[in-house]
């Protein structure tokens, strides 16, 4: 292995990638010096380490390395948190249903959508259920790939289209609402100690929701922290489907920054999805914090700036950020 001649530094993000070789700071240092230089995205952190490291082991080591002894604490500007497996529990509505004697969330969408269909002129319940699986997998991909919700009525929409059926106009609204609705009746759990950790940063920081939105819409998760008592301690909610951008997409970190007159790397965002909630603040100069309170889930390459695993600790944490 040869000899490193230069380590170039400009510390922010732990995503990692190769220069251009024409890149003009840069590659022609590489080219001398017999050296790879990797830039992460954003302001970045330019690498120079010989051409035969491993480098997708050694970066996120070297990355964490820098964030917690070279990087300096920095003030927050704002603290944003995630709603799913963050501030509730996803699906601990489930046994409440069931004790209810109600089917499962997906199974009642699909029961709602036939009885409504069915009513106008019959359809078979398996044709149904296709369609809808078929809805939900585009949801999934325009989702995961262009970081957009589509609402509970465009879903639906859609899926009518597919099946070149229509409703009246009543009989559509009430399918709609009562598609939305479904986590009121039944509500999923808080996450243990997540409105006294809100209580506790309330004052300290500017706080906002950064979410995406799947069946729930934004004016309903509103209710939903309302009910549990959480919705006073927020100053600003991005939702995507309001936003019109879904995480990790930077437009609706953006929103957040723009409302509070902030900079985006003075947001501090708590989530629990390494890919969203790290790797999408990390993209913009944010910092992430891994919370673990509900679901532990794989890092798959993220480095986040800390990790949460029991809110009581969360004040201590952002302020350690600050140090």
């Amino acid at each position: 292995m040869g000899r490193i001649r230069t380590i170039i530094l400009f510390i922010h993000a732990p995503y990692v990638t190769l220069l251009p070789p024409g890149n003009r700071d840069f590659g022609a240092l590489g080219r001398f010096a017999g050296i790879r230089v990797i830039k992460e995205p954003g302001i970045g952190i330019p690498y120079a380490f010989p051409s035969r490291f491993r480098l997708h082991t050694l970066c996120p080591i070297i990355s964490s390395f820098m964030r917690k002894y070279i990087m300096p604490g920095r003030p927050i500007g704002a603290v944003t948190f995630d709603l799913w497996d963050c501030l509730f529990a996803d699906d601990t509505d489930e046994p409440k249903r069931a004790a209810a004697g109600e089917a499962p969330k997906p199974i009642a969408r699909r029961t709602l959508l036939h009885d409504a269909l069915h009513a106008v002129a019959p359809i078979e319940r398996s044709i149904v259920d296709l369609a809808y699986d078929t809805a939900d997998a585009a949801y999934r991909k325009v989702w995961h790939d262009l970081h957009v919700t589509l609402s509970v009525r465009e879903r639906l929409e859609i899926i009518l289209e597919g099946l070149k059926r229509t409703l009246p106009d009543a009989v559509f609204e009430e399918l709609v609402r009562l598609h939305e609705d479904m986590e009121l009746v039944y509500s999923p759990d808080p996450a243990p100690g997540a409105l006294e950790a809100l209580k506790a940063l309330h004052g300290k920081y500017k706080i906002a929701i950064v979410s995406d939105t799947i069946f729930s819409p934004g004016k309903n998760l509103r209710k939903l922290l309302a009910k549990e008592g959480m919705l006073p301690y927020f100053d600003h909610f991005a939702f995507s489907d309001e936003a019109g951008r879904s995480k990790p997409h930077p437009d609706i970190f953006k929103s957040v920054a723009d409302a509070f007159g902030i900079g985006l790397a003075d947001i501090v965002h708590i989530g629990d999805r390494p890919h969203n909630d790290i790797g999408g603040p990390h993209a913009i100069g944010a910092r992430g914090v891994l919370l673990t309170v509900v679901k532990k889930r794989d890092l798959d390459g993220h480095v986040p700036d800390a990790i949460c695993d029991n809110y009581a600790d969360l004040p201590a944490i952002l302020a350690s950020l600050e140090a």
